[in-house]
């Protein structure tokens, strides 16, 4: 069923990266890079959807939106961020940054400016389409990129070897006693 978001709500699906893998982006200093993120998505409404980019410690964000003009349509969407010279960006273990795509977000996570943001934590554009706030609404996300430069490249797939090698870096077993 459709819900009713608060001021403070905030309904999204977050991908987070570890401080490792942005090392070389130079977040934060004069030699920042300039990334570009792309992903395919779909959903039964239509409109402007957001998300944000935001770094570990929730103080720098870079609102983002897109545009679904056809419903239970597969659309390419590709946003170009020009890297932030300032703030601060974990470059070792732990979280470095997360790319966070709203799917309903109340007015005091939300916000009109551009650019990078400093200060707040923001989880999308002001007017972003709320997929929560309908009811029976669908919302898929798929071939999610985030690559230096201006230009999104074909979706990179890895052998299946190499994508578990890279899990089980995580991997964390506990036994209960």
């Amino acid at each position: 069923s459709a819900y009713s978001v608060g001021s403070s709500d905030s309904f999204a699906i977050r991908q987070r990266i570890e401080g490792y893998n942005i090392a070389d982006l130079a977040w934060g200093t004069v030699g920042a890079q300039t990334v570009t993120l792309s992903f395919w998505v779909r959903s039964s409404l239509t409109g402007n959807f957001g998300g944000v980019i935001i770094n570990d410690n929730h103080d720098m964000n870079y609102p983002f939106s897109y545009n679904i003009s056809s419903a239970n349509t597969w659309t390419k969407v590709s946003v170009i961020i020009t890297g932030p010279t300032t703030g601060t960006w974990n470059v070792s273990s732990g979280i470095g940054l997360q790319i966070i795509w709203g799917l309903g977000v109340g007015s005091s996570v939300s916000t009109s400016s551009t650019g990078w943001l400093s200060g707040t934590s923001y989880v999308a554009p002001t007017g972003s389409v709320s997929v929560v706030g309908t009811s029976g609404a669908t919302w898929y996300i798929t071939g999610v990129q985030l690559e230096v430069g201006t230009q999104a490249t074909p979706f990179e797939f890895r052998h299946y070897t190499t994508e578990l090698a890279l899990c089980q870096r995580y991997y964390l077993k506990i036994k209960a006693t």
